[in-house]
């Protein structure tokens, strides 16, 4: 498995253990931007492996986490209507709303169906033109450009009962918004390498002037993080800040450019709320003036649906890195899979959900067979 593989190799990630130990001095607290390495590194160990000193930081990578109460609570009464046939990645289901799910909407009459491409919901349109079909456009810059191109379509082929429920989030305000944050302790970024491979990398080398942090562009194997780690701390050690592409096979500084006029076509920039977070300017998309009828939130009227967390739920403190998973105290007793509190239990990328599904449940132990190749898929 070209790629799998021969980037779980355990040998090559002593190698690079190894050399991390061997440059580490001092403290460092790193950041993995992304869920999908987060849900890596806890899988593998490699934060226990990692020498005494050098922390990592879970970051607000999750699409389905950072995705607000408030529009939840839009999709959830968007779905309940008779007209409405409501289109989602299986992920979304079980986020819970203020008073239920996507699940319940669905038990309780909605017809709410998975779907595995937006494309897929374009066509359920075009097939019940008696109904009006929406799908739930969540994710960062790497699910944005298919749900753009899905707009686009129906505005071209004439497909008037589809729309979209945005809210897509951008990463690089994100990591301003960060730094700017009074309790920060991050030092050095691990940038998501899907995201890059996307925008590119033009964003960055501002930030890490400007914060001095080093970024690197990093994938999500064992030995892409620990490659990326080890570049970081190579940085930090030297006094160093600047962006590094580790992940040169899938991301290249210019990004893509076909996706990117997409994006700038159907999209505009606006400020977006983030669970747990609040609003970062400037960090989001909205469909633009020229689909702006093909926008779920103004074609039923929802823009007015204000809600608040749940009081028990620190899932905010965990997607800013101030609070591990096993720190909060709802954690594996009141929050659970089956029964959660909010989206980072629920998400696939969830870092609750990685701590719940590795059994992080209390202090870490050192794992009994670190870096084996993990299962593909």
């Amino acid at each position: 498995m070209k790629y799998l593989e021969e980037f779980q190799n355990p040998e090559l990630a002593r190698r690079l253990l190894d050399d991390i130990r061997a440059t580490v001095t001092r403290p460092w607290a790193l950041m993995e931007v992304c869920g999908g390495q987060t849900h890596t590194v806890v899988r593998q160990g490699i934060d226990e492996l990692l020498p005494d000193g050098l922390r990592m930081i879970h970051g607000p990578g999750c699409p389905v986490c950072v995705t607000p109460l408030e529009v939840i609570d839009k999709a959830l009464e968007i779905a309940s209507r008779p007209e409405v046939v409501f289109c989602s990645f299986g992920d979304m289901l079980r986020v819970p709303g203020t008073d239920k799910d996507l699940f319940r909407v669905r038990s309780e009459g909605g017809d709410v169906r998975v779907v595995y491409s937006p494309l897929d919901a374009l066509r359920v349109a075009e097939q019940n033109p008696e109904k009006q079909v929406v799908f739930f456009g969540i994710g960062f810059e790497t699910t944005a450009p298919p749900n753009a191109m899905t707009v686009y379509q129906a505005k071209k082929r004439g497909i008037d009962n589809f729309s979209l429920l945005v809210s897509h989030v951008r990463v690089p305000p994100a990591i301003e918004a960060i730094m700017q944050s009074p309790d920060c302790r991050v030092q050095g970024f691990l940038a998501a390498g899907h995201v890059c491979s996307v925008m590119g990398t033009a964003e960055y080398p501002e930030l890490a002037e400007r914060f001095k942090v080093p970024i690197v562009v990093t994938g999500f194997e064992p030995l892409d993080i620990l490659e990326g780690i080890r570049r970081t701390v190579r940085q930090l050690e030297r006094g160093e800040h600047t962006v590094d592409n580790a992940y040169p096979r899938a991301v290249r500084s210019e990004g893509n450019p076909a996706a990117q006029a997409m994006l700038a076509d159907v999209f505009e920039t606006t400020d977006r709320a983030w669970r747990g977070i609040g609003t970062i300017p400037q960090s989001g998309w909205r469909l633009s003036a020229r689909y702006r009828a093909y926008d779920a939130e103004h074609r039923f009227d929802v823009g007015d649906v204000n809600t608040c967390e749940p009081a028990a739920c620190r899932a905010g403190e965990v997607l800013q890195g101030l609070l591990k998973p096993h720190e909060c105290e709802a954690f594996g007793t009141v929050c659970t899979p089956r029964n959660p509190l909010g989206a980072t239990m629920v998400s696939s990328e969830g870092a609750c959900a990685a701590y719940y599904l590795y059994r992080r449940l209390g202090v870490p132990a050192a794992p009994a067979a670190p870096l084996e190749a993990s299962p593909v898929g």
